[in-house]
């Protein structure tokens, strides 16, 4: 798509809020140097997530405008060419599409971050040409969703927005944060064959320090040994298997 100098004015809504942005980024977007956006609000509750300003209403940080949004990333044409949408959990905003179609108008490439639980809105986006890369989180095996979450979730969402991606031909990858309190290199099987098919997997470490709540402050995650093995297990499922 050819950048375009100005900002096309619009008569749609806008009103996801953007809770930060990351100016910067070589790391969050494959092939792509990247400027981050964050939305504020999540429709789960994992105990050991980062960002609990992005998550918890009491905590909202402060949104910033659209349009100052749309004027910073349309002074970095030149500089970027990919904007990284993550949250919190940006499907749940429903203008979220209209978010996605003016960071498009200037000539980026889009990748979403997701938890899977909307489907319809993934596929509204792909069928529309709105993303050019998918990363769902997965939270573990299916039966251990609500206990990770914190929140009940409907499996059967998540299972579908596992199986557009595999089937869209958008570059995607599936995540897991690994957090030995809550799971262990064989539940990897169980994961495996949800995302039978897929092209890349990672295998995250949990970092300490902030959490959503306080008792995963100074959780532990897997010993290289484990992250070894569960990557092997992995490699039997999918395309490729990373440890970040």
């Amino acid at each position: 798509m050819t950048r375009r100098s100005t900002i096309q004015s619009s008569l749609q809504p806008c009103n996801v809020p953007i809770g930060g942005i990351q100016k910067l980024s070589l790391v969050d977007f494959p092939g792509h140097i990247a400027a981050a956006l964050f939305t504020a609000g999540c429709n789960m509750r994992c105990g050991y997530c980062h960002n609990p300003e992005l998550v918890l209403p009491e905590r909202l940080a402060p949104s910033i405008p659209i349009d100052n949004i749309m004027l910073f990333l349309k002074s970095r044409t030149s500089r970027l060419d990919g904007v990284v949408v993550s949250g919190g959990e940006p499907t749940i905003h429903d203008d979220l599409p209209e978010l996605i179609r003016r960071i498009k108008e200037l000539g980026y490439a889009v990748k979403l971050d997701t938890n899977g639980t909307r489907p319809e809105m993934v596929g509204q986006l792909i069928k529309d040409n709105m993303i050019d890369f998918v990363a769902m989180d997965i939270k573990g095996p299916l039966e251990k969703y609500q206990t990770i979450a914190a929140r009940p979730i409907d499996l059967e969402a998540i299972k579908e927005t596992i199986a557009l991606l595999i089937k869209s031909g958008v570059g995607h990858e599936f995540r897991t944060t690994v957090v030995r309190e809550q799971l262990e290199p064989n539940d990897f099987h169980k994961v495996g064959e949800l995302v039978h098919g897929a092209k890349r997997f990672a295998l995250q470490h949990f970092q300490t320090g902030t959490t959503l709540m306080p008792q995963f402050h100074n959780a532990s995650t897997f010993s290289e040994v484990e992250f070894q093995e569960a990557k092997n297990i992995m490699e039997g499922y999918v395309g490729e298997c990373v440890i970040h």
